[in-house]
């Protein structure tokens, strides 16, 4: 009979190892090594300490680039949460943006997207298992190479770890729990009972997955030299418990209402018990909040700045820093650029083997070939149609920190009905343009999109946004319109094309100014991807701490933590990433009531890590997922060939494949049906069946 993709027929005379045959399958963070241009069966993989590393390092490729998360995405991603949208229309085999697949209702256990794009298509639950047992076949002959030190074997066991952990986590954070098997090399040609084993629950695989990070920390090297950016390090391990941490904690699996409401009723059939645990346990938080103060306690890690110059706008006279302190960053907003600390760090600007900032990522070619390309205006040769949301765009803070419904009627204007009286349509657009940090900004703008913060402009692309394209001589500071007439609008393109923005807005975070496609002389800036970063620390502990109400007593690993609720230890946290941004901080009334310092989390994290892959999980965790997505996601008009007709809020398109269905189903993906008839004891995730 056929075997389950965990068990699958490996007989040890057959195991092949295909090491790098062609450089497109190396992974930069994993830097696997051309050690074979050859076959070798496992007696040859395991011979000496070089073919045994290779062999890991070939596990290690087999792991999705974090930056595919888009089109033909390893994982739901912006476009399956109120973040990100696309007017490609088709849906089903015809669609390659699986988030929209998977949030139209597409994605089932037998279908997963049309898949031939560069990671396969949505369902890697079986190749996160061929990871795992490929890490457990190393880890069985550590002791097998003659020629291997004890520091080769420190440095294997560590990395191996980490790899087969790093396997757990995406199982946990795509499926939920997961079927453990520890370090065990599951044998061949044995009975359907031997295979046939059930998830462990939710709480037994976060342990496990934490526990396996912490032994990996423990062995691998606190940092690496340029040449071997995006090898994991001990803070890489320790961080990614810290962010698995604060998920454990938070509503949807920590007891309460909300996961009694998603998994009251969610049970193992072979035994009734809970997969999600229904009691709340306040000391999650604690954990949560020790595992990222460790983190940065660590030394290593801080927000990455760029000094002021003469570029760099002053900042309004409401960005006010705590009065004990001098107003320089990073005990204030001022000193830094708030536009290039923010923005340098995705564009490719800052170099990212030394950037303080990044715990861990990874070079990756996929964000100009897809995220670029996707976002930038047609007649530059991309296709324009990666959208942001007005949700986005309304998060976004006024350059002195208020929100917009604050400053409406004084520096925020999208109506009629906010101009003084007497005023006209024409009013709500700018009369000068400005340049600041690098970054122009037309005269004539919406001035809905005047008076931002600084990371709306270092992350949106808008209607007359500046595209700079500077490494073209031919083309280049190209204004984007996406009137619907216009070049870049709806009518501008080809009648059956879908290269337009249906939101009006496109992510503009992961391009720098020198990006090109067309013109002499166009390239692209080598990006790196971050997949977690020391700003999500700072917020993790924040939120973590908040949610204190008692004071507990933490041990990990060989260190110990007490910790409780400390308005002081969430305004320095906090405030670090908002005067980053150039914006004020928590104030004392705010830190306060814990509930206001949530929903400034919330918002923070929000346009902090937009397009980082953080929204989708964030939003069901918190257990607002139903909430954000019955929201109706809008945009500015395309098919307004005017300004008075094109900056109006619409819903975009009618297609069937536009139409986000709310289910609480979509918290993870299910798993194949194959599997399934395969394993009897294995259940289906809720609502899949």
């Amino acid at each position: 009979m056929r075997k389950s993709i965990i068990i699958q027929r490996i007989a040890k005379a057959a195991i092949i190892i295909q090491l790098v045959a062609v450089a497109t399958s190396c992974k930069d963070y994993l830097n696997i090594d051309d050690y074979f241009d050859d076959e070798f069966n496992i007696d040859s993989a395991f011979a000496n300490t070089r073919y045994m590393e290779a062999y890991m390092w070939g596990a290690a490729a087999m792991f999705p680039d974090e930056s595919n998360t888009i089109r033909f995405g390893y994982t739901p991603g912006p476009m399956a949460t109120d973040e990100g949208f696309n007017g490609l229309t088709g849906g089903g085999s015809a669609n390659v943006y699986y988030g929209m697949d998977f949030v139209t209702g597409n994605i089932t256990p037998d279908f997963y997207g049309s898949g031939g794009g560069p990671a396969g298509n949505l369902n890697q639950w079986g190749r996160y298992y061929k990871i795992i047992r490929k890490c457990n076949l190393i880890l069985q002959n550590l002791e097998r190479p003659r020629d291997m030190t004890n520091v080769d074997r420190i440095r294997i066991e560590g990395y191996t770890r980490f790899i087969r952990a790093y396997a757990y986590y995406n199982i946990l954070v795509d499926y939920g729990p997961a079927i453990l098997l520890g370090d065990e090399v599951v044998n061949t040609n044995e009975s359907l009972e031997y295979y046939d084993r059930p998830r462990a629950t939710y709480d037994e695989t976060m342990d496990y997955t934490c526990d396996e990070f912490e032994k990996a920390a423990q062995l691998l090297p606190r940092e690496t030299n340029i040449l071997e950016f995006g090898r994991p390090t001990r803070g890489a391990a320790l961080a990614l418990i810290a962010r698995l941490r604060l998920i454990h904690a938070s509503p949807l699996f920590n007891g309460g209402a909300v996961a009694s409401s998603y998994y009251g009723n969610w049970t193992r059939s072979t035994d009734g018990v809970h997969y999600v645990s229904q009691q709340y346990d306040e000391r999650r938080w604690a954990v949560a909040a020790a595992a990222a103060k460790r983190v940065m306690d660590m030394g290593s890690y801080r927000l990455y700045a760029v000094a002021a110059d003469d570029r760099t706008p002053s900042l309004p006279a409401g960005v006010t820093s705590d009065p004990n302190f001098y107003n320089t960053y990073p005990n204030g907003a001022s000193g830094i650029d708030a536009f290039r600390s923010y923005s340098d760090i995705f564009t490719g600007e800052a170099v990212a083997a030394i950037n303080p900032e990044l715990i861990w990522g990874r070079n990756t070619g996929y964000i100009a070939e897809f995220i670029s390309r996707g976002s930038m205006p047609p007649s530059l040769g991309g296709w324009g149609r990666f959208s942001v949301t007005q949700k986005v765009v309304d998060a976004y803070l006024m350059e002195d920190g208020r929100t917009k419904e604050e400053a409406r009627g004084d520096t925020y204007f999208e109506t009629e009905a906010d101009l003084p009286s007497g005023g006209t349509f024409n009013d709500l657009f700018t009369e000068q343009a400005k340049f600041f940090s690098g970054y122009p900004l037309n005269a004539g703008v919406f001035k809905m999109y005047a008076n931002r913060e600084m990371r709306f402009y270092a992350s949106i692309g808008f209607n007359e946004a500046v595209w700079q394209a500077l490494s073209s001589t031919t083309i280049n500071t190209h204004t984007a319109k996406y009137y619907y007439q216009d070049v870049d609008g709806r009518g501008g393109v080809s009648a059956a094309s879908p290269n337009y923005p249906i939101t009006g807005y496109v992510i503009k975070k992961f391009n720098h100014p020198y990006d090109a496609f067309n013109g002499t002389g166009a390239r692209h800036i080598p990006k790196a991807y971050p997949i977690i970063r020391y700003a999500e620390i700072l917020l993790s502990y924040a939120e973590a701490v908040n949610n204190l109400t008692g004071t507990h007593t933490v041990q990990l690993g060989n260190e110990q933590f007490t910790v409780s609720r400390d308005a002081e230890a969430i305004k320095s946290a906090f405030n670090l990433v908002r005067y980053r941004a150039g914006l004020p901080g928590l104030s004392d009334s705010q830190l306060a009531n814990a509930t206001v310092v949530q929903q400034q989390i919330e918002r923070e994290r929000m346009v902090e890590f937009l397009w980082e892959n953080r929204r989708f999980y964030d939003v069901r965790r918190w257990g607002i997922y139903e909430e954000t997505e019955r929201e109706p996601l809008r945009g500015m008009n395309p098919d307004g060939a005017t300004r008075e007709t094109y900056y109006r809020r619409t819903t975009p398109g009618t297609s069937s494949f536009l139409t986000r269905i709310v289910d609480k189903k979509f918290v993870w993906v299910p798993i194949p049906r194959a599997e399934l008839r395969r394993l009897p004891s294995l259940d289906q995730n809720p609502g899949y069946n």
